[in-house]
């Protein structure tokens, strides 16, 4: 049922994109077809995970802070769509395993290192914690990034502006031997800096000004 649900929802999430925004993705060459994957993007808005899943074909499971599920419904809602709670602020080990073992079963999981929502648009440095989900569930880092989410819903406004562009770019995967070769804050700088610079080309190929990092 929940699996049915999930597609249900995921047609739902199609739909209310192609209503309010112009969304378009490249990339999706580099998801794996099969087996799982961790994918690591950047946060500008509170709908970067529909973003994020919208334009692939496989399951995603999402993190999401456990405050958010303090609403019944909504705790509901994001419960049926593959969403676990994670404590903030502390190791959260009953989080850790939990999405381990989802990889380890071959699935795909979303994750968004900076924490919080851009207060500007740009990447801030990411917290350490993926490398470990990466090495545990043998699972390849597929960075990720949404532009333009924060130019249409910035984090001091309370609704989104429709009809903004919104573009997804998902890059070459970093495999988990050459994750395990590096130390968590190396892995760490060389996913801030890919993300970044992926951002930035991205930006500059639609006319965007880029961020000066």
């Amino acid at each position: 049922m929940r699996t049915v649900w999930f597609w249900f929802g995921r047609w739902g999430c199609r739909v209310f994109c192609i209503l309010f925004f112009k969304l378009r993705a490249c990339g999706r060459e580099n998801i794996p077809r099969k087996g799982a994957f961790l994918l690591v993007g950047n946060h500008q808005s509170y709908l970067d995970p529909i973003f994020c899943g919208v334009p692939l074909r496989r399951q995603l499971f999402y993190l999401a802070r456990e405050s958010l599920f303090a609403n019944w419904f909504l705790g509901w809602v994001i419960t049926s769509v593959k969403t676990i709670p994670v404590k903030r602020g502390q190791a959260d080990i009953h989080a850790i395993r939990k999405v381990v073992g989802i990889l380890r079963d071959g699935a795909g999981v979303c994750v968004f290192p900076e924490g919080t929502r851009s207060s500007d648009g740009k990447i801030t440095a990411l917290k350490g914690g993926f490398g470990l989900l990466c090495r545990r569930g043998d699972a390849p880092i597929v960075p990720v990034v949404v532009d333009g989410a924060f130019e249409s819903w910035p984090r001091h406004r309370k609704l989104f502006s429709p009809g903004a562009h919104i573009f997804v770019c998902y890059g070459k995967p970093i495999s988990t031997d050459q994750a395990k070769k590096m130390t968590d804050s190396e892995l760490t700088q060389l996913v801030t800096d890919t993300l970044r610079r992926m951002q930035n080309d991205c930006r500059i190929k639609h006319g965007k000004q880029p961020y000066d990092y």
